[in-house]
Order: structure tokens, then C-alpha cells, then sequence
């Protein structure tokens, strides 16, 4: 997010050098520097024994499924954040959280910190921006989420964590390659 004004004062900021950051828009009657800073999301794996969280949201993909993700709201951890939005979403409750690492959505200035929790208890329920959430399979979880590149990537670092062994739940990774092998000759 770039500021133009000040959001205390209103003033329109000017530019300061912050040393190892450049150029920023500073005010000088409130004397802040405001750093060109993402938004903070969380992407939540949520998984249940062999089975993991998928929803349905047309507005993020029209034929994707998805995991569970929302912004961090001031004065909270995003431990807090995880625990809120899915249960915002779905009406259940996780723990055992445990970060996975992060990506930046470059189009949406947003950095998704990525985590994975377990099922604790509650009956799926979705709220009025699911349109559709259930249980599938860990092994059709890469396939299913076919637009969610993000996604994928974290249903891949969870797999990792949990140390599957398995091949099946890679087997859309191993088409898409040899698609773009085919493509290519």
C-alpha cells in the first residue's frame, strides 16, 4: 500500500530517506515514516486424519476449490486470525497450529503466511462467503484446487510436514509436467 496522505493528520506526506529502505512518504507535523507494506493474510490447511478442509468460493475461483484464508485484523496474532477465520467460515474449531512459511500475491499487495492446523471438534457450517465446504481426500486435494496456485503450494508443504509417502496425491503435478514436456516437442 503506498500513502499519499497522512492517515493521522491528513497532510500530504513528502519524501524522506529512511537509510536502508530509501526514499519514504513521511509526514513531518506527526513525524511517522509509512513504509510500503502488504497485507497480511493467512491459508489454512485444516486437516482431519487422511482428510483435509476444501471450500468453494467463486469470487477467489470460479472452479477451484480452496483452503480456508482471510486478513489479519488489527490487534490480532495471526495465530488469532487462523483460529477466527476458520471458524468464521466453516463453524469449526482447529489446533495444533503450525506455520508453514509464506507467499506474496504481487497483484494484491498481499504476503499469505501459510499454516496448517488439525480438527478439534464442530459440525461444518458454512458462512454467507462459502458457498460449499466439506472433507475430501489429502490425495485429491492438489487436483481439486486445479486455479489456486498458492494453494497448492501449501497442501504441498503440508504433505511434506506430515510426511506422506504416498504418490497419488502428486499425480496432477506429474500430468501438468508431462503436458508441458508434450507441449514443448
Amino acid at each position: 500500500m503506498k500513502f499519499t496522505y497522512c492517515p493521522i493528520c491528513g497532510m500530504k506526506l513528502i519524501e524522506k530517506d529512511s537509510w536502508d529502505e530509501g526514499a519514504v512518504p513521511y509526514c513531518p507535523t506527526d513525524d511517522v515514516m509509512y513504509f510500503d507494506t502488504p497485507k497480511p493474510c493467512v491459508v489454512v490447511a485444516v486437516i482431519k486424519g487422511s482428510e483435509i478442509l476444501l471450500l468453494k468460493q467463486s469470487y477467489t475461483f470460479k472452479n477451484s476449490k480452496v483452503l480456508v484464508s482471510g486478513y489479519v485484523t488489527n490487534g490480532e496474532s495471526v495465530e488469532d486470525t487462523v483460529h477466527r477465520e476458520v471458524k468464521e467460515e466453516t463453524g469449526i474449531t482447529v489446533g495444533e497450529i503450525k506455520y508453514l512459511g509464506s507467499d506474496y500475491l504481487a497483484s494484491k499487495e498481499i504476503i499469505m503466511l501459510t499454516f496448517m492446523a488439525k480438527y478439534v471438534e464442530g459440525e461444518i457450517k458454512v458462512s454467507p462467503e462459502v458457498e460449499w465446504a466439506n472433507w475430501g481426500n489429502i490425495d485429491d486435494a492438489i487436483c481439486e484446487m486445479s486455479e489456486d496456485e498458492i494453494g497448492k503450494r501449501v497442501v504441498r508443504k503440508l504433505l511434506k510436514e506430515i510426511k506422506y509417502e504416498g504418490e497419488r496425491a502428486y499425480r496432477c503435478d506429474i500430468e501438468a509436467i508431462y503436458c508441458d514436456i508434450k507441449d514443448e516437442k
